[in-house]
């Protein structure tokens, strides 16, 4: 792996001070010889059960959950997140989440029958991520089996706690889960995200009479097999993808993280955004206290209506001691100390991504059906003089869900090279091809542009699988090859004789959560 310094870190976010001066003069010069044509011939809203491309794309399977990675270990399920690590031209590292089980395909476990340890047991391995070696072949991208750097952290894997900390009496937890997007630092680390993990050993939560236990999601309930404190959960994970090494960050706070973004502010210390998952929870930033480490920093929760970052310094918050007794126990219950200090409730925060032209941060809001916002939106914030580390900023909605526009539920997002936007969505399994849902089908990829004369169109370029969802989308180094996990085809399935899914392998096999790759003369002309 490359030693990535900051000019390289820059460039890994799109971000070298050569585009950021030329970008009036380039686009200027661009707009003068537009075509009015599509640059990509956009598909309709498909059922199939299949990965429906645009013509010009073109998907390979590169990973199906239960292949061999090594010896001993297999490629995880549900693969959500992918990070693409380069070595060279032709040679990378791949991290891929995983985030949930379906018991029924894990473990052979259905709701209402006698549950094991010993199905539990196969769930935790299945989840948390694969670190996997990858090569360039003439027939694109493939992965080497048994490869020294192939290796799994799992459920029960033992991970400790960032600067020593001692949570719920251990320095360390066991295992990492509900891994759904992440994030990728200047020193070559990725940034795992563990989003539902109160599905797994329940929660604590903090309200104004103290605190109270939650016991886990019937159909998971680790915790009647594992005594696990819940607040070993709901960190951000470094994971360094040559060795292995783990930590659990506590300087990121504790609620259901979807992503870990990061970026670096003028002076140099380095910026992380993330979106708490669920409805009327809120998007926070750390800025590290150091230019090359995030196990120590300031955390602020957004204020959307008024444009601030709102710390929760304990410090700087003489609110927050009525309720912590200090800085650890405030990052332990962030939810409750974000909404007392003023923290704006959103409508399902998920991914952030950051415009590699502007400096803008995009934050997908999925939905918030309970208060009749069934289709979500991408909002907008533009921090103060273009500085990440700056506590006052504008947002805006950029776009808004629905048929007018032709998407729901965004989700995942990617810059490529050009800046341009891709995107995937969520509309849930079950909610899926049923009303307010029924015209956009199964979930979806799309193309939207940001600058020129189709600027904030939407063209879906892709349609997933039955039951199942498109996440993780991240480009190769040269933008040509399009990486993208095909998540929870099948989902819905409630008799292994009966599956409502049959992809990859067609015919009457059992679907296989996956990794593709895309690639085609289509999607180079979007981005070379």
């Amino acid at each position: 792996m490359r030693n990535h310094d900051r000019r390289e870190f820059l460039k890994f976010m799109g971000r070298s001070g050569l585009s950021l001066s030329l970008l009036p003069f380039i686009n200027a010069c661009q707009s003068l010889g537009l075509s009015s044509s599509p640059p990509i011939t956009a598909i309709e809203p498909s059922a199939k059960d299949d990965l429906v491309l645009s013509p010009g794309l073109n998907w390979q399977k590169l990973i199906s959950w239960g292949d061999s990675l090594n010896s001993s270990e297999l490629f995880g399920f549900n693969n959500d997140y992918i990070a693409f690590v380069p070595i060279n031209d032709d040679e990378a590292i791949l991290w891929v989440n995983h985030e949930f089980p379906h018991p029924l395909f894990i473990s052979n476990y259905s709701r209402g029958s006698k549950r094991t340890k010993q199905q539990v047991v196969l769930e935790q391995k299945a989840l948390g991520g694969s670190i996997l070696k990858i090569v360039k072949t003439k027939n694109g991208w493939q992965y080497l089996p048994n490869d020294p750097v192939n290796r799994r952290i799992d459920g029960t894997t033992k991970i400790p706690f960032a600067n020593n900390e001692t949570i719920a009496g251990s320095k360390f937890a066991i295992g990492t889960f509900g891994n759904c997007a992440g994030g990728y630092t200047p020193w070559g680390t990725i940034l795992t995200c563990e989003e539902n993990y109160h599905d797994y050993y329940g929660e604590v939560i903090k309200t104004k009479q103290g605190f109270k236990r939650v016991h886990a999601y019937d159909e998971f309930a680790w915790d009647k097999f594992f005594n696990y404190s819940p607040e070993h959960y709901g960190w951000v994970v470094e994971v360094n993808p040559i060795t292995g090494y783990t930590k659990k960050h506590t300087s990121l706070g504790r609620y259901a993280h979807e992503c870990a973004t990061v970026t670096e502010a003028r002076d140099g210390r380095i910026v992380v955004y993330s979106g708490d998952d669920k409805n009327d929870e809120c998007i926070y930033k750390l800025i590290s206290k150091e230019q090359n480490s995030i196990d120590k920093g300031d955390l602020y929760v957004a204020d959307t209506k008024n444009g601030k970052w709102i710390s929760l310094d304990i410090e700087k918050q003489p609110l927050l001691k009525k309720y912590f007794k200090n800085q650890l126990e405030v990052l332990r219950h962030t939810r409750f100390a974000a909404h007392e200090v003023g923290g704006t409730a959103l409508d399902r925060p998920e991914d952030i991504e950051i415009d590699p032209q502007t400096g803008d941060v995009y934050v997908t809001l999925t939905n918030n059906k309970p208060k009749g916002n069934f289709h979500g939106s991408i909002l907008k914030i533009s921090e103060k003089d273009g500085d990440a580390a700056a506590l006052e900023f504008q947002a805006s909605t950029f776009l808004a869900g629905g048929e007018l526009t032709g998407f729901s539920s965004p989700d995942n997002m990617v810059f490529d090279r050009k800046g341009n936007l891709w995107m995937t969505n969520d509309i849930s399994d079950k909610a899926m091809n049923n009303p307010p849902y029924t015209k956009f089908k199964n979930n979806g990829l799309y193309y939207i542009p940001l600058r020129g004369a189709h600027a904030g169109k939407v063209f879906q370029v892709g349609s997933a699988p039955s039951d199942a969802e498109l996440t993780g989308p991240c480009f190769s180094d040269d933008g040509r090859t399009l990486f993208l996990s095909v998540q929870h085809p099948g989902a819905t399935t409630k008799d292994l004789k009966k599956p409502t899914s049959h992809w990859p392998d067609g015919g009457n096999s059992t679907p296989k959560p996956s990794v593709v790759t895309i690639s085609g003369p289509a999607l180079d002309k979007l981005v070379l």
